[in-house]
């Protein structure tokens, strides 16, 4: 599966403390999507509202991170269009979205795309093995 995921959405889906340091829970979140597509075989890719920073070295498997800015919703434009292109790939397999945006869900779903909930995707990285 290709998932596309709104960073943003999934790291605010639960109040620990990550507005103290955004950049280390994106950080955290690509690390833990890393250890998902590892574990799973999914294609990932990660909308973060946030300018460029350094990021750790990738693990066995590798997500694609977008950065976009300006503005806290700018990544939704960005995730529209790569489900879009996705989704018009030739040969393209099963694509979800991850978000908990309703406007951005909406979206998504006219497309007929499914999406799949921040909080409900969260708590598959929490349960998964050696996360």
């Amino acid at each position: 599966m290709r998932l596309l995921v709104d960073g943003m959405n999934v790291i605010g889906s639960r109040p620990d403390g990550w507005w103290k340091d955004r950049p280390g829970a994106m950080r955290m979140l690509i690390d833990r999507l890393r250890s998902h597509a590892s574990a799973t075989g999914d294609s990932v890719a990660v909308f973060l509202d946030a300018r460029p920073f350094d990021l750790p070295e990738g693990g066995e498997a590798s997500v694609e991170v977008v950065f976009a800015f300006p503005g806290p919703d700018a990544a939704d434009d960005e995730i529209v269009k790569a489900a879009r292109a996705e989704r018009d790939r030739p040969g393209g397999g099963e694509i979800g979205v991850v978000t908990s945006d309703h406007g951005l869900a909406d979206r998504i779903k006219a497309l007929g795309i499914p999406v799949i909930s921040s909080s409900a995707f969260r708590r598959r990285l929490d349960e998964e093995p050696g996360l």
